[in-house]
């Protein structure tokens, strides 16, 4: 069965010496495929860390998959996405591998780190933190881009050339930066009311200062509106969805209209920014706009 075929094809990879060494920790049938949660010990977080992982039905066959990866928000872990939103149903239909890793590194007891909602456990911001105590394990960004994609490929059969990358609120930012630091790595960039300018919002004011410091040039790196200003990579595709009624808009966290901005003056970047009227910020507003979402990445990755 596919679940004997996936842990024979990871133990083929083991013994060449091919893999990162993942370890599967649960596993449903959905929609044809495999919804699993794998953990990992990190080189790079210094910790274990979980991801979840659909394998469509297309899974079994010898082709090259494409992937998406999917960066959830503030307290969230790999469960949220996984469990809320339904995307299972069009990756499946898609023929897509998706990963959406967890939001932070975990296991650490820092002074201050489980105090907040919006900065420490949950709440990695996708940087990688120059400040103590931060900077040693703090390192979400260079996760994200470098080593989950590394343990990813070594071990399932996928196409990295066809990546996307998508994210919501904490996890859009997330997404957002990782497309425009690293241009022609993602083929498009999908996602729901992120951060879009953190340097210029109290949730991102906050998250930077206790991670990088208080020398605000050193942020400009990690906020998409700076970032897409400067962007000259391959011509980028972004789809932006944002609800109306979203409090975090009218609370200034968002600022999706900067970005707009930013994007409209550079050429290489095609934003396609929709207000979507009535909607908040939660995953009734995500599992609306879904299925838009996915179709979206398949024009590029499929």
């Amino acid at each position: 069965n596919s679940c004997l075929s996936l842990r024979k094809q990871w133990y083929q990879r083991r013994v060449r010496g091919m893999a990162k060494p993942i370890k599967l920790v649960s596993q449903s049938k959905c929609y044809g495929g495999l919804q699993c949660v794998y953990e990992h010990e990190s080189s790079i977080l210094k910790c274990t860390m979980k991801f979840g992982c659909f394998l469509p039905p297309q899974h079994n066959n010898k082709r090259k998959l494409p992937i998406v990866y999917f960066l959830s928000g503030l307290t969230c872990t790999e469960q949220n996405y996984i469990m809320k939103s339904g995307f299972q149903r069009y990756a499946a239909k898609h023929g897509m591998v998706v990963i959406n890793p967890d939001t932070s590194p975990r296991g650490f007891d820092f002074p201050g780190e489980h105090e907040s909602y919006d900065f420490g456990s949950g709440a990695g911001f996708y940087v990688n933190a120059t400040e103590e105590p931060w900077k040693t394990n703090y390192r979400m960004y260079s996760y994200v881009t470098g080593e989950l994609p590394t343990v990813v490929s070594s071990n399932f059969n996928i196409n990295m050339v066809k990546s996307a990358i998508s994210g919501h609120s904490m996890g859009g930012h997330g997404a957002l930066i990782a497309a425009l630091k690293n241009p022609g790595k993602y083929k498009c960039c999908s996602v729901f009311a992120p951060i879009s300018n953190p340097s210029e919002c109290p949730w991102g004011q906050k998250a930077f200062a206790g991670y990088l410091g208080d020398n605000k040039s050193a942020w400009k790196q990690y906020d998409a509106t700076f970032t897409a200003k400067e962007y000259e990579g391959p011509k980028l595709e972004i789809l932006l969805d944002q609800g109306s009624d979203d409090p975090y808009l009218n609370d200034k966290q968002l600022l999706p209209e900067n970005l707009a901005n930013a994007c409209s003056n550079n050429k290489q970047i095609n934003l396609n920014f929709r207000m979507q009227q009535g909607y908040d910020h939660g995953y009734f507003f995500i599992m609306s706009f879904m299925e838009d979402h996915f179709n979206f990445m398949a024009k590029h990755i499929c």
